[in-house]
């Protein structure tokens, strides 16, 4: 791939100074949903497709960005002196974001670059394509201008830093943080109330990770998400007023059952029910993997797609029978929805020994109960973004 990549950058810049290739990966998140931006625990971890770039520094202020996943794009062109968003430039305000956000940190960037981008992950799956093109630029910044001081945290940083100010999403730390930080066979036990991390062995020696997309277009994702943030947001305030806590996630389930008589609206009750136990999933699953039970994981994933289902009320009809689907097959430890939800994915853990009748049976019934045809991607765990 790097030589491949190489090749094509000369062919479309031209001869010049060494070309240098990084990768960042996609991730996927194995349980804590909707608990980030409630100051819960999350537990992701990098995987081994994701996002391409091979890029050399210029002479002069320019910024170029080609990526072959958009050829009809072409060349965008940009300068260190005007970064700015512009809707013509689509996929491309998202490295020039990243540029900005680093300069706007202080960071000296005193010349141009060419870049060359490919990304192995398919749009639209919800496993951090656009963090990945964040962290790869990030990366690139870093090794080619010399930044020394800059960490892969920091480069996480300011990579949620530009979804949130710079695209206009609010986006939580996970998937730049995961992506800049994994580590290969292990997960992230991530605290994202204070960013406190440890790395969690995830030797799957007899099973699969796979992330079976729907097809289902998520529709309005962005308005639902603020609105069951806003709703998890007045019940923590409700809370407030009898309990010093500063995050939902602070909780255990026994000390809300306590205090939720405090949560005036039944939906908002559980909104803040589904934040308080994913968050305790969450933990009880590290636990469950340190003990070597895989089975106990894989119950709790189930649990937890039953709270996004019910509680949370982000699944929809086709995610649901994804999952069903493939609680109906052998050797399918746990299965639950990832992601914002609305549409999108599920992710399972499966045995070997069914992988190929969990997408064979899951994608035929799927299919005729739905009448869309699933894509099925069977991942492993791999490291944070790196030099090749």
């Amino acid at each position: 791939m790097k030589q491949q990549l190489v090749d094509k950058f000369l062919e479309i810049y031209g001869d010049g100074d060494p070309v240098n290739v990084y990768f960042a990966p996609g991730r996927v998140n194995l349980i804590g949903e909707h608990t980030d931006y409630n100051g819960g625990h999350v537990f992701p971890c990098a995987i081994t497709i994701g996002t391409y770039a091979a890029a050399r520094r210029r002479a002069d202020q320019k910024v170029h960005l080609y990526s072959l996943n958009y050829p009809e794009s072409g060349m965008i062109k940009a300068s260190l002196s005007d970064l700015a968003y512009r809707q013509k430039d689509g996929w491309g305000n998202y490295p020039k974001g990243v540029i900005q956000t680093f300069q706007s940190k202080g960071c000296q960037i005193p010349c141009g670059l060419d870049i060359l981008y490919y990304g192995e992950i398919p749009k639209g799956l919800g496993i951090g394509s656009s963090a990945s093109l964040e962290v790869v630029t990030g990366l690139i910044l870093r090794e080619l201008m010399g930044l020394t001081d800059i960490n892969m945290i920091d480069i996480a940083l300011f990579s949620q830093l530009t979804e949130n100010e710079y695209m206009g999403t609010s986006s939580g730390i996970m998937d730049p943080f995961t992506i800049a930080m994994g580590k290969k066979d292990h997960a992230i036990f991530l605290d994202t109330s204070n960013l406190s991390y440890i790395y969690a062995p995830l030797l799957l020696l007899h099973e699969k990770i796979i992330i079976t997309n729907s097809q289902k277009a998520r529709l309005a994702v962005d308005e639902r998400y603020q609105e069951r943030r806003a709703q998890c947001e007045q019940a923590l305030k409700e809370l407030q007023t009898v309990i010093a806590i500063r995050d939902l996630g602070e909780l255990t389930a026994e000390v809300f059952e306590q205090v939720q008589e405090m949560i005036q609206s039944p939906l908002r009750l559980r909104r803040a029910r589904h934040a308080v136990t994913e968050n305790q999933r969450t933990i009880q699953a590290v636990e469950a993997l340190k003990r070597g039970d895989i089975g106990e994981f894989g119950q709790l994933m189930n649990a937890s797609h039953l709270s996004l289902k019910e509680d949370y009320e982000v699944s929809c009809e086709e995610l649901d029978i994804l999952v069903e689907e493939s609680w109906d097959i052998d050797g399918v430890l746990g299965s639950r929805m990832m992601g914002a939800g609305f549409g999108g994915c599920i992710i399972s853990i499966v045995e070997n020994s069914a992988v190929n009748e969990f997408i064979q049976k899951v994608g035929k019934h799927y299919e005729e109960r739905t009448g869309l045809h699933a894509e099925f991607y069977v991942v492993e765990t791999g490291n944070g973004a790196f030099a090749l």
